[in-house]
């Protein structure tokens, strides 16, 4: 695994920030890392990251344990802090030499322009960093996370502040590097995290509530999905209570019927063949699970 989290605790003072929590990463897997504010993302991400020590626990960065051997592990991991400090008066380029000065890096103007093209800076890459918009600074730090090419990201809130199409270039350029690299990212954008990983951790009060496929996670406790059906004609809501598999029918509009039940793909055919049978017409037909705001709510509140 390339994260290993083992039993992780962080105290301070009276308060756990997180609490015996333990959780694995592999190589080219992009999680999502949710919770509330103050529930323990940030804490973790500093543990696992080598700025922050735990309580108790352990941590393994591609098999090397991050509290024995902190300046190895940096090596591995590229992290986007939430604060994203960067030094205001530098130009763009001479910051990411500076970068990639600190990590030794040979060939450090063909990597600087590489990673500027990669992220999108290279139409601000001549100004001061003070100069720049938020979401150009929001650059500058994934491509300052990047300049040496780790084998793990780790990004706490990496579109924040960002407008809607820098939101979607910084995704893209997040899946794209997704397919090589161990991706932990942190966003208060859920649609964000539906777009970009398969896999969600939630963590609430120090506690990690669920780890899951995100398809998974969106069926619910009770394995529910639901089917949306709209006809032409008035149908009565008792004859698709009549159908196998539904648990519940609710009627939304005149002609229009949400139905709860576990195996939508056989509702669906039961539908399609019931209006054959009684000369109904279907308007619209579509399955739906439940939303991952809707997850987060449950598993938070």
């Amino acid at each position: 695994m390339s994260i290993s989290v083992s039993n992780l605790t962080k105290i301070y003072g009276a308060q756990k920030a997180v609490d015996d929590i333990s959780f694995n990463v592999g190589k080219a897997e992009i999680v999502g890392f949710l919770g509330p504010n103050g529930a323990g993302k940030s804490t973790t991400m500093k543990i696992i990251t080598g700025y922050l020590q735990a309580s108790s626990g352990d941590v393994e960065v591609s098999g090397i344990k991050v509290d024995t051997n902190n300046n190895e592990t940096k090596k591995k991991i590229g992290y986007l802090p939430e604060s994203n400090p960067l030094y205001h008066d530098m130009y763009v380029r001479e910051y990411l030499e500076f970068v990639a000065n600190v990590y030794s890096l040979g060939d450090a103007k063909q990597k600087i322009e590489k990673i500027i093209e990669t992220v999108g800076l290279t139409i601000e890459a001549n100004k001061k960093i003070g100069q720049l918009s938020k979401g150009y600074k929001q650059r500058v730090g994934l491509a300052a996370a990047l300049i040496h090419d780790p084998e793990i990201l780790i990004l706490d809130e990496p579109t924040s502040g960002l407008d809607p199409n820098q939101i979607v270039e910084i995704r893209e350029v997040i899946k794209k590097l997704g397919q090589d690299k161990t991706v932990l990212f942190s966003s208060h954008i859920l649609q964000e995290v539906q777009a970009m990983c398969d896999r969600v951790i939630i963590i609430n009060k120090g506690k990690i509530v669920a780890d899951d496929m995100l398809s998974n996670l969106q069926k619910g406790k009770e394995g529910k999905y639901y089917v949306l059906v709209g006809f032409k004609e008035n149908i009565s809501a008792d004859r698709l209570r009549s159908l196998k598999d539904i648990s519940n029918v609710e009627q939304q509009t005149l002609s229009g019927y949400k139905l709860e039940t576990s195996n939508p793909e056989n509702v669906k055919k039961q539908l399609l063949e019931l209006s054959l049978q009684n000369n109904w017409n279907i308007v619209s037909l579509q399955s739906e699970s439940s939303s991952l705001e809707e997850v987060f709510r449950s598993l938070t509140n």
